[in-house]
């Protein structure tokens, strides 16, 4: 088949005609604007729109378009996964097929041509080692291939961007794009922000421009942190219609008017924000990370000091803090902000000391897929260490309620505080009821309730954020493997929001800036018990102690020696069946 008489010299012609083929509404504006840039942008470039747009069916369709305009073109596309780009190259490979101005684009397989759903040629290309469409996982084989057209579609997904390692391996991945690519060819990201830390935020810095298509118009107070970003459309739409009249329109926290509301109105947003939770519509929608910055997150795990496999029921008496890279532990998996680190102390002082309390803290479970948190802290000298911390899915039945008593049995707690939310006298909290009745069968120990008021997000950040400025919150590095281990069974996009160590790190004074914050309130609940002993001076109290050692043994020497002058001199001092017997011997 030859090449048709060529009509579809823009893009957003094309577009129209695929979308007409596909049953869908005419391309709506946002759409357009997409499709216009990607037909006239730069060489390398970063196209971050809000899921549910249709940025990659956009993109499948100018691939398209590419080959009809040049087949001699080589388009290699890259995925998080290889089933991800494979379904990529399988779509373009139909529209080819299915839309008659395309069809002159079929593989040739008469003429030895490839004609797979991962690898294949258009008809009018000439043979070459690289076939015209490939498909590839971002960990993949990239070498060996080359392309005039990268498509590097969603490669930053939750399971392989969650900790700074992962973010790291990725961006040195795709610095292989510029051995693959050919000379005068292009490089284009597709993507939306998994994490405040996004690799879409770090290639501006290798030359890469970037264009921002949010959900919402933002609104003025954040207007800036899109810089230049934004789509010069929206931006001309804030300057006609003025932002205060976009702003009242919108009924959200995050942003105003829909930027597109042919698609996606008010009503529609507002129900996604409430799924997805503040924070993870501002990531999801609006493609803004302004939530990463400093100060919008208090709690830093950097702050915390991590000791290796610390004793259970011993500690030290001083712990020194400092934030040397030659103590970061880099083998614990870190889903904190990036730059964040866990650092073991600089020195300790006084090892093989008890603790002075135990105290475990149960948050129970709420309703829908909320977890039991759990967390063993313990007190000496103005430290709190945490031994044990975690969460449990449901927490009524049988065997969690077991399995926490085992865990303070283990701890040897000596009290338990459980949080209630359901007011009346303390005794009426359900949760507690039952789980006494498990303790007395495994390890009776005093529980007792406790109410809180106020707002949630405040008052965690209350309680934690004093103590770890301040360096006085000990873990055991076990708590954070297995607070990461605990959660691998779930999806990549939930498991993140369960740990604590995430919890801890997304923590904002913004209402609901958590969607699951079980973990993270029992370690406040820990903490907090042990508030009024925070201002104790660790050098005093070790003084004092080792005043009432020399204390004790200079007054044992003494009753030694006034023991050996009795004996000396024939006669008992002290009173007891041993000295009877020596007495009556002596007789």
């Amino acid at each position: 088949m030859s090449s048709p008489t060529r009509p579809l010299n823009d893009f957003r012609s094309a577009l129209y005609l695929i979308w007409k083929h596909l049953n869908l509404p005419a391309p709506s504006p946002l759409q357009n604007d997409i499709a216009g840039w990607l037909q006239n942008s730069p060489r390398r470039i970063v196209l971050m729109a809000f899921r549910g747009i249709g940025k990659s069916w956009i993109t499948a369709a100018y691939v398209v378009w590419l080959l009809y305009m040049d087949p001699q073109r080589k388009i290699l596309v890259v995925s998080a996964s290889k089933d991800r780009s494979d379904s990529f190259s399988i779509f373009v490979k139909r529209l080819i097929h299915e839309i008659p101005e395309f069809q002159f684009l079929k593989p040739r397989t008469s003429q030895g041509q490839r004609d797979s759903n991962i690898s294949f040629d258009v008809g009018p290309s000439t043979a070459d080692q690289s076939p015209s469409v490939k498909s590839v996982g971002i960990l993949g084989q990239l070498a060996g291939s080359r392309a005039t057209h990268i498509i590097a579609d969603d490669i930053e997904v939750p399971n392989n961007s969650a900790t700074e390692q992962q973010r790291e391996k990725i961006a040195e991945r795709v610095k292989e794009f510029d051995a693959v690519l050919k000379p005068g060819g292009k490089i284009i990201y597709l993507g939306t922000p998994q994490t405040e830390s996004s690799l879409y935020n770090k290639l501006p810095q290798r030359g890469y421009t970037p264009r921002i298509w949010p959900a919402r118009y933002p609104k003025p107070d954040v207007l800036s942190k899109y810089r230049d970003r934004l789509s010069p459309a929206i931006l001309a739409t804030l300057d006609a219609y003025g932002e205060e009249q976009l702003q009242n329109e919108g009924l959200s926290s995050c942003g105003g008017a829909p930027v597109d509301p042919e698609r996606f109105d008010d009503e529609d947003l507002l129900e996604r924000e409430a799924s997805y939770g503040r924070s993870g519509f501002m990531l999801q929608f609006m493609l803004s990370t302004a939530l990463s910055d400093a100060e919008r997150y208090p709690l830093k795990v950097a702050d915390l000091v991590v000791i290796p496999r610390m004793s259970h029921h011993e500690g030290f008496e001083k712990v020194v803090w400092a934030s040397d890279p030659r103590l970061t532990l880099h083998d614990l998996p870190n889903v904190s902000l990036d730059g964040d680190r866990f650092y073991s102390p600089m020195e300790t002082s006084g090892g093989g000391t008890p603790f002075t309390g135990s105290v475990m803290a149960i948050d129970p479970s709420g309703r829908g897929k909320d977890e039991t948190g759990y967390c063993v802290s313990k007190f000496l000298n103005g430290y709190v260490c945490v031994t044990k911390a975690g969460g449990r899915r449901g927490g009524y039945e049988e065997k969690d309620l077991e399995a926490l008593a085992e865990i303070a049995k283990d701890q040897k707690v000596n009290k338990i505080i459980v949080e209630s939310n359901w007011g009346g006298s303390k005794s009426d909290s359900m949760f507690i009821q039952l789980f006494k009745v498990v303790l007395q069968r495994i390890y009776p120990v005093t529980v007792e309730a406790i109410y809180s008021s106020g707002q949630k997000e405040n008052r965690i950040i209350e309680a934690l954020e004093p103590i770890m400025n301040r360096h006085r919150l000990v873990l055991d590095s076990r708590i954070i493997e297995d607070d990461y281990r605990s959660v691998q069974d779930l999806p990549a996009e939930q498991s993140l929001k369960y740990q604590l160590v995430y919890q801890m790190s997304r923590i904002t004074r913004d209402r609901r800036s958590l969607r699951h914050d079980d973990r993270l309130e029992a370690l406040s609940m820990a903490v907090g018990y042990w508030t009024q002993k925070m201002d104790a001076d660790e050098d005093r109290m070790i003084q004092a102690r080792h005043s009432r050692a020399l204390k004790n043994e200079v007054g044992a020497l003494k009753r030694a020696a006034r023991i050996g002058a009795a004996v000396m001199m024939g006669r008992p001092s002290f009173r007891n069946n041993n000295n009877r017997k020596w007495a009556s011997r002596r007789g």
